[in-house]
């Protein structure tokens, strides 16, 4: 709140500026008022870079790139810079989705996740390239709610006579899907890739994998999805 409210104002004193040299009064660059207006800028930057997410996960300092942007590019190079950051978001999506399956796809226990992952990565990508003035925003953000809450709640597929190691092996690989669905929900909301949020969540779905090699689950007798 504190980077905003000095970022906000700058930006009115930019505008003032402006307005002054409208009027035909020369501003140097050494005015008083354009150098306050530099302070406070570096200083929203400054802050900016300690944002965290909401989920306290990573911080968000390429977000407070996009504002300072808007002052000095182009209307069309600014509008360029966000579709490539969508353009990234959406290719980190895809990489989690590819890791998620390929730790679960080959696991009995989890027979049928693939489908679901598939389903809920094609959401948040449709949500990620959607903006909030479009029409179809109503559609696009009831399907991705939708497909993450049932990500969520998919089930292992354990018999009742499964031993205790084979349970809790199932209980950390559903933590684990949960835990890939909250990471592509920020990069979708965010907009923004997250890669150091990303590499940690791959770290933990290599170290899922090594375990169910060296333990594999046993077979499924019935479905509790």
């Amino acid at each position: 709140m504190l980077a905003g409210a000095i970022f906000n104002r700058a930006a009115d004193i930019f505008t003032k500026l402006v307005e002054i040299q409208e009027l035909g009064v020369a501003i140097d660059a050494d005015n008083a008022l354009m150098r306050e207006c530099g302070e406070h800028l570096m200083e929203a930057l400054t802050l900016g870079k300690m944002v965290l997410h909401r989920s306290g996960e990573e911080g968000l300092d390429e977000l407070w790139g996009e504002p300072f942007k808007a002052f000095s590019y182009p209307i069309e190079a600014f509008y360029n810079s966000r579709y490539v950051k969508i353009a990234q978001s959406m290719r980190a999506i895809d990489g989690i989705r590819d890791e998620m399956i390929a730790t679960f796809a080959d696991l009995p226990v989890f027979s049928g996740v693939d489908r679901v992952v598939h389903e809920f990565s094609h959401a948040a990508k449709v949500k990620c390239e959607t903006l909030r003035t479009d029409a179809e925003i109503f559609d696009v953000w009831t399907s991705f709610v939708v497909a993450a809450e049932k990500l969520a709640a998919f089930r292992p597929l354990l018999g009742a006579e499964a031993p205790p190691a084979t349970r809790e092996q199932a209980a950390q690989g559903v933590e684990l899907i949960v835990r890939g669905k909250n990471v592509i929900s920020y990069i979708t909301r965010a907009r923004v890739p997250m890669p150091k949020t990303t590499a940690e969540f791959i770290e933990r779905c290599a170290r899922y994998r090594e375990m169910c090699a060296v333990a594999p689950a046993s077979a499924p007798a019935r479905s509790v999805a």
